[in-house]
């Protein structure tokens, strides 16, 4: 098909609602759609003459480039999932189509890739699944880094973990990880949040029981062990379990069985064991809350999470996290959060963490329609008195928080500010103003 002589090809590939890019046999992008521009964060004027892995950083461009295996094998590649990383750090989840770029004499000259951002689609299927992975977890915490750093071989491994950690800090996230980088992902994962239950109801979920074992016992029930199966059983707030229950676990772990309550005959278990508490375990066993032998057969693997608190640098990066997650699942545009709002997330002490922020955030979607949110569409209990007049200035810590990110982001970005502006979601006027009042503090 010919196109009319007043419509151009470069206007149609800015009218569709796939990125579009195209590169050279020496892999600069030759070519940048509106629509790359929209969901990359990237401007055309950045792009173009760019190697293709400097704007996109992708989970295949370490060898597994779809260009390049389409260029071999002069075949079109169609659907394929992956990441790329935004200039903000943020990672998006696209499905990608690839093809040889041939000129009008059918002379190889390059290559094309179409995108479209499925990051609804993931969240969905992640929240049908429950399958979560070291992708979903959003830091630039070096604390943080380093549990991450370790996970897989810890996933590799066998032994028994014990996630510590104040509510709110993620330690179901960390434990689902866990199980999905380990060779039991294909099995069950089983969450039991111990003290959520009474003691009779708590051992009757965890290790099952026979018909007959108490009145309204009318079958069978398997406990949440036996459900895990091969797979891994996630003891939730461990600190509140029982000292009575407490034993049985304990021979759990030392035996790999159990009996149904109403039972004479063992079960066998090969089930993963990770526990979590926000409680100081070693503290309550040293005052006879918790028993030693279990806390010693736990802790095979401590992880200690930090705090929001300790660690105020991903609070930008996760409220750009929970925005785009809100806009997705929301099927809206809230274009993040003003500089009011912005400061007062920065000097909240969030004794409920990441959780905290999430509900914060998704409380704001439920009044702020459209544009930026306002201090106004914050819950009331982060309110100042005297909000119609809100207007916040940076204290030195906070000058010096976002000093550090800032320097640290011009870092990373080789000391260029535009997109240092990008990865920290604000105004070239905005960034010289944490450079100057941040340095005099």
């Amino acid at each position: 098909m010919t196109l009319p002589k007043h419509i151009s090809c470069d206007a149609v590939m800015n009218s569709i609602a796939d990125g579009v890019f195209t590169v050279d046999l020496d892999w600069n992008i030759t070519f940048f759609n509106r629509a790359a521009e929209r969901i990359t964060g990237v401007s055309t004027l950045e792009a173009m003459g760019r190697k293709c892995w400097e704007v996109f950083h992708s989970s295949i461009c370490d060898g597994a480039c779809a260009i390049r295996e389409c260029l071999e094998t002069e075949r079109s590649l169609c659907n394929k999932s992956i990441y790329i990383v935004k200039p903000d750090g943020s990672k998006l989840s696209v499905s990608i189509s690839a093809a040889p770029l041939r000129d009008a004499t059918g002379q190889v000259v390059g290559g094309v890739e179409t995108f479209r951002d499925i990051t609804a689609i993931q969240l969905m299927r992640q929240k049908l699944e429950g399958r979560y992975t070291l992708d979903d977890i959003v830091t630039k915490s070096q604390a943080l880094i380093r549990i991450l750093q370790i996970l897989p071989q810890i996933a590799e491994s066998e032994a028994s973990v014990l996630l510590l950690g104040e509510s709110g800090t993620g330690k179901e996230l960390f434990a689902r990880a866990i199980h999905n980088l380990s060779a039991r992902k294909q099995g069950p994962f089983v969450a039991v949040n111990c003290g959520a239950l009474p003691e009779n109801l708590l051992e009757s979920e965890l290790f099952g029981y026979k018909a007959g074992a108490f009145t309204d016992a009318k079958t069978d029930k398997p406990g949440r062990f036996q459900l895990a199966g091969t797979g891994t059983i996630f003891l939730d707030e461990i600190g509140d379990m029982p000292l009575q229950l407490q034993v049985k676990i304990l021979r759990v772990l030392q035996e790999r069985s159990f009996e149904p309550l109403g039972s004479t005959k063992s079960l066998r278990t090969e089930a993963r064991v990770i526990a979590a508490t926000n409680k100081e375990l070693q503290r309550m066993v040293d005052t006879g809350r918790f028993r030693d032998d279990l806390f010693y057969r736990l802790n095979v693997v401590q992880i200690r999470l930090p705090s929001l608190a300790e660690r105020p640098e991903d609070i930008p990066l996760l409220i750009s996290h929970f925005v785009n997650r809100n806009n997705c699942i929301k099927g809206m545009d809230i274009h993040g959060v003003s500089e009011d709002v912005y400061q007062l997330l920065m000097r909240h002490r969030f004794p409920g963490n990441v959780r905290e922020l999430e509900n914060i955030i998704e409380y704001a979607f439920i009044l702020c329609r459209k544009g930026y949110i306002q201090v106004d569409h914050l819950p009331e209990y982060l309110l100042p008195p005297d909000s119609h007049h809100f207007s916040l200035k940076p204290d030195g810590k906070l000058k010096s928080i976002k000093y550090q990110a800032a320097m640290e982001a011009l870092q990373r970005n080789g000391g260029k500010k535009m997109a240092t502006c990008r990865e920290l979601g604000i105004s070239k006027d905005t960034l010289r103003r944490i450079l100057r009042t941040g340095a005099d503090a």
